[in-house]
């Protein structure tokens, strides 16, 4: 079992978000500061990373989904920046900085994160273009669109607030999960087989795979925040149980959570058995994500 991580492609996105980076006239210097905060802060760019190894995954040249895979960073950190306000999660520490609100401000970090929801479209029908087809191109926006909005990852987390110190059955808390989380994830890997030219059926297992993937992803997520540390994850920990939030180790212990991820991560691989295309990449990121420590 592999836990390396693809450094081969963080490295291209990290590349490629540079020079992505939407520029702005004098006026708007401290919004663009907060956006440039807050998307360079050190990550492993996850949700990017996947695209690429989808869209590799299928045969093709990792580069041509990376318009697209920046866009996705773009959205991830609109979401952190927006959680992290006082109104909702109410944190003052991400990736072992100050969120972005403590740094700037509340207004702006708002408009920070509005921005990099709207400038990750731009990058999409600007630089995107260059690379697919208008039906691809189409079908990936109509995939962001689509995660991030009511049905996506602002309804998972309304579902979270409302669940907030209530007491939820299963089905709720995995909703809260896929949708909250998983959405994008889904969507970063489905964005990167539909760029790299994947049928309809290769789609949809690599689609399965992330779904699991998310999963898996949320609650390793949740156990580290009882079993990590501040300097090891970079962000305050025991902050679920503090906030009263509904997770995986709350409802069932943090050994049955494990239990949960491990089988969740199987999954995952599982949907890529007999999938015709080369998954070794694919499996050895979700063997690091049931493994991960930060």
């Amino acid at each position: 079992m592999s836990l390396s991580y693809p450094e081969d492609l963080k490295l291209l996105v990290n590349e490629a978000l540079r020079q992505y980076f939407p520029r702005s006239d004098r006026h708007l210097s401290v919004v663009s500061e907060a956006m440039s905060y807050s998307l360079f802060s050190p990550g492993k760019r996850f949700r990017p990373v996947l695209t690429l190894l989808a869209a590799e995954a299928l045969g093709a040249d990792p580069k041509i989904a990376l318009p697209v895979a920046c866009a996705i960073e773009f959205i991830h950190t609109y979401s952190l920046i927006h959680d992290d306000l006082p109104a909702i999660d109410n944190d003052d520490l991400r990736r072992g900085r100050a969120t972005c609100h403590i740094k700037f401000g509340e207004d702006v970090a708002i408009l920070a994160g509005d921005a990099l929801f709207a400038e990750a479209f731009v990058l999409v029908l600007t630089e995107q273009q260059k690379y697919a087809d208008a039906g691809r191109l189409l079908e990936t926006l109509r995939e962001l669109a689509a995660a991030t909005g009511i049905n996506g990852m602002v309804g998972g987390q309304a579902v979270d607030i409302m669940a907030t110190g209530a007491d939820v059955d299963r089905d709720t808390l995995e909703y809260i999960h896929n949708h909250k989380t998983g959405s994008l994830i889904t969507a970063a890997a489905r964005c990167g087989a539909i760029l790299g030219g994947g049928s309809a059926a290769e789609i949809e297992a690599i689609s399965e795979y992330a779904k699991h993937l998310g999963l898996t992803f949320q609650i390793i997520d949740d156990i580290l925040d009882v079993v990590g540390s501040t300097d090891g994850v970079g962000k305050h920990v025991g902050r679920d149980a503090d906030n009263r939030k509904t997770t995986f180790p709350g409802q069932l212990g943090v050994d049955k959570a494990q239990d949960e991820a491990q089988a969740t991560a199987a999954m995952a691989i599982e949907a890529l058995s007999g999938a015709g295309f080369k998954t070794d990449r694919l499996v050895d990121m979700a063997n690091f994500v049931l493994r991960r420590t930060s």
